[in-house]
């Protein structure tokens, strides 16, 4: 035991070495200097006269690294794993389930609503995540969810811990500038896209209490830190990711109505920009797989009670279905929002009935795929930070891939960074974008995983890794066909798909 103390002191040195180092290259870098050095920056906390509140924890700065980022990652994951021992000793990095103090706002079937908490005392940064997974908009597709998906409707078999990922992990070599953040993890029980306000009654046979959910947590976490809090991330995948959308105004809003009208508020949203396009072939609205996205919200919003964002509403009125489209809400949301959003997007794709992993594709089904990624494009082009690789894909923010993803080889978390930082220099009425620190990131390659970065293909079948020229030629993809349009001769296709560029 004594020996692994020493082993902790010695890496507690070098830890400290490295920051002093990195704070010199980067001052080095600044004031002129070509050479660039890796730099682990602790930025100053904004401390108020009189502020005798604990220090908050240092974020990482990758300012001066722009260049040599693989390099400088792989020395963090080193020296992180080589602490592991010092802290698995002192930390326990696993949220822990709390209800929610007023019983009265359930999961569907009149369990308590909760959320899952990991403190990180001294920082005044707070990240609350939204859980996916689609929803139900009748009597009959909510009764089959209970009995498939009955973790998505009640609480009584939650764990009472949960190990966050993506941007939820506590270890910097996962997560580079959130991980000392205070993470919240709130599970997805009300099948309302985190919409209703309907409780359970003798009439109704399920709660849809999503958003009152998000409000009772915030108003929780008020007694556990938040009222000393600085910046609130609302983040969300799926229809978590939709939940942000339509909840980021509100949350806002709650926190100004009580008292605590400096903590700013910000949404990221995951793969919950769905669009309220035709589908690819026409089929009855059974259930949600089925049913085509706009009547199937059509259907939900009255069956939940649903509330969309009081502008939105204004703007739809009578036809409020459609505040539940990223591209429709997004124009009257107040608050700073990033999206992401694969341009091939599983989700979207299952619900306009196209299904990619079984006989190969058509060539109108081909057609209609390539449309789908123009269509986001669009609906995208005026939203000022986003990052939207050509992957086919769904979710992304909590998975341990999450910081491989590059967009014209800037990464996802470091778009985020970017998006910070301007926000920060809006504040003080800088209206320059931060240099060299993009934020409106889209894919301009047409193909679902043209971009080499996106996350491996399996063929469902056999289980085996897929590399991209095998997924394409299994979609039906016809190369002579598809260099014509490009003007170009085959074999350089070929050799370009090969080669990932």
């Amino acid at each position: 035991k004594d020996g692994t103390t020493l082993i902790c002191l010695v890496h507690s040195a070098l830890v400290l070495g490295l920051l002093q180092s990195g704070a010199v290259g980067a001052r080095r870098l600044r004031g002129g200097r070509s050479e660039r050095r890796a730099s682990l920056l602790p930025s100053a906390p904004h401390r108020q006269r009189g502020d005798t509140t604990t220090t908050e924890s240092f974020a990482l700065d990758f300012t001066a690294v722009e260049d040599n980022m693989d390099s400088f990652m792989t020395q963090v994951k080193n020296l992180a794993q080589s602490l592991y021992p010092c802290s698995a000793q002192k930390l326990d990095n696993d949220m822990k389930l709390h209800f929610l103090e007023n019983m009265s706002v359930t999961c569907n079937d009149g369990t308590p609503a909760g959320y899952y908490l990991k403190e990180s005392r001294g920082s005044r940064r707070w990240l609350i995540f939204l859980e996916g997974g689609w929803y139900c908009f009748n009597k009959e597709n909510c009764d089959s969810r209970y009995e498939t998906m009955r973790r998505l409707m009640s609480s009584s078999k939650w764990p009472q811990t949960k190990t966050g990922t993506g941007i939820l992990s506590p270890l910097p070599e996962d997560n580079p500038h959130w991980w000392n953040a205070n993470m919240v993890f709130i599970p997805y029980c009300s099948s309302d896209v985190w919409s209703g306000a309907t409780p359970k009654t003798d009439q109704n046979d399920y709660a849809f209490m999503g958003s009152l959910i998000i409000k009772e947590v915030v108003k929780n976490l008020l007694s556990k830190g938040l009222d000393n809090g600085k910046i609130l991330l609302l983040a969300g995948s799926s229809a978590g990711g939709t939940g942000v959308l339509l909840n980021v105004d509100a949350v806002s809003e709650l926190l100004e109505e009580l008292g605590h009208p400096n903590i700013q508020v910000r949404g990221l949203s995951d793969s919950g920009w769905f669009l309220d396009n035709k589908q690819y072939l026409c089929t009855d609205c059974v259930d949600t797989i089925s049913c085509a996205p706009t009547e199937a919200i059509k259907r939900g919003i009255k069956y939940w009670g649903g509330v969309v964002p009081e502008r939105c509403r204004l703007a739809h009125e009578g036809s409020e279905w459609n505040c539940f489209f990223g591209y429709r809400v997004y124009p009257t949301i107040r608050r700073p929002v990033f999206v992401v959003q694969w341009l091939f997007d599983e989700a979207q794709l299952t619900v306009d009935n196209i299904h990619l992993m079984g006989q190969p594709v058509q060539e109108g089904q081909w057609r209609y795929i390539q449309n789908l990624g123009i269509e986001l494009r669009n609906t995208l082009k005026d939203v000022p930070a986003m990052f939207a690789p050509a992957c086919l894909s769904h979710e992304v923010i909590t998975r341990n891939y999450w910081i491989d993803i590059q967009v014209k080889g800037t990464s996802l978390p470091r778009a985020l960074h970017c998006w910070e930082r301007s926000l920060h220099d809006n504040s003080k009425n800088s209206k320059a974008p931060p240099k060299g620190c993009p934020m409106h990131l889209i894919d301009n390659c047409p193909w679902p995983h043209c971009n080499p970065t996106c996350p491996t293909i399996r063929d469902q079948v056999t289980g085996q890794e897929m590399n991209v020229i095998q997924f394409l030629m299994h979609m039906g993809f016809d190369v002579q066909k598809m260099a014509q349009q490009q003007g170009m001769d085959p074999s350089k296709l070929l050799g370009m798909l090969s080669s990932g560029s």
